[in-house]
């Protein structure tokens, strides 16, 4: 008897799952804190300027009965945001097209749209890790003064959080419902949780609070709410030790208040505070090529600089060699 087999005809082929997956993705969070944004603006410009009025001096001198007081000058200053473009685009062909067991344009739109508030994340990032408030992690002999000096041995410890929390509240750096709003990369956020002694992270949480140890959670520590993120600040082969760059990565971990940041967008031609999606014109002779993209007219700027800290450190399970 023949049997007809596998190797016999030619209908069997490869399948394939026609559910399109993506890269491991991070949660977009800095633009949340981004909570001073123009509400009367007077007019489109390349740029947009916030002013600050400072408080008078305390008057704490008594009057004199038959004098006038004499009348002091108000003072302010003031921030500008300045707008930039920003944006990407991908083109697909007809005949991917035609030929592709999904569908392109989805995928297309999805990758597009990640891009876009991805690629601003990082704007974002880049103008808080450039506050002039800076401290550094105080785990070594000896405690650094500049990123290059940050040793292996400089790990965040708790009493760092609880100098930067004191700072801001000395300033009258007001909160988010109660607490300042903390961002740390997970390699800091294992060292911070691994710190032994009463005054410590792990202490309360062993006798008292244990979900947070099996859960793997910061959550909130003295006065400060994390968010462990690996798009914190991280600053590869930044220092040596001693003074110089070398094989040290140095984190940036973040904390701060209301108005420490201040956002701008164009508000003419569909802009917003959010990038816009736009479908490129098709413009070949066959249509063959369709575009996709994002564009975004804005930017960020710091607006309070004592409403912001800095915490520099190394990490225990960094790249340290």
């Amino acid at each position: 008897m023949a049997y007809t087999q596998q190797s016999s005809v030619s209908v069997d082929q490869a399948a394939f799952d026609r559910l399109a997956y993506f890269a491991l993705r991070s949660e977009l969070l800095f633009d949340a804190v981004a909570d001073v944004q123009p509400t009367q603006q007077a007019m489109p410009g390349t740029s947009v300027t916030f002013t600050i009025f400072n408080d008078l001096a305390e008057a704490t001198s008594t009057l004199t009965e038959t004098s006038d007081v004499t009348a002091v000058a108000m003072s302010d200053s003031q921030v500008t945001v300045t707008l930039n473009e920003y944006g990407n685009a991908v083109a697909t062909t007809a005949k991917l097209r035609g030929t592709s067991f999904l569908d392109v344009d989805t995928v297309a739109a999805n990758v597009i749209g990640y891009n876009a508030g991805s690629s601003l994340d990082t704007v974002v990032a880049d103008v808080l890790k450039a506050g002039s408030n800076v401290a550094y992690g105080g785990g070594g002999a000896t405690t650094p003064t500049s990123r290059t000096t940050v040793a292996v041995e400089d790990e965040l410890e708790a009493n760092d959080i609880r100098k930067a929390t004191a700072q801001l509240r000395a300033a009258n750096v007001p909160t988010f419902n109660g607490l300042y709003m903390g961002f740390i990369h997970p390699d800091v956020s294992y060292d911070l949780r691994s710190e032994t002694g009463a005054a410590a992270w792990r202490d309360p949480h062993v006798y008292v609070d244990t979900d947070m140890i099996y859960n793997g959670e910061i959550g909130a520590f003295e006065g400060v709410r994390f968010i462990e993120t690996p798009r914190a600040p991280l600053f590869a082969n930044a220092s040596n030790g001693t003074g110089s760059a070398g094989n040290i990565d140095v984190y940036a971990t973040l904390v701060m208040g209301r108005q420490a940041l201040a956002k701008a967008h164009s508000i003419v031609d569909g802009n917003g505070a959010l990038p816009k999606i736009v479908r490129g014109p098709i413009t070949d002779t066959l249509e063959r090529f369709r575009p996709i993209g994002w564009y975004w007219l804005g930017g960020y700027g710091r607006f309070r600089e004592a409403s912001l800290r800095r915490i520099e450190s190394s990490s225990s399970i960094g790249a340290n060699s």
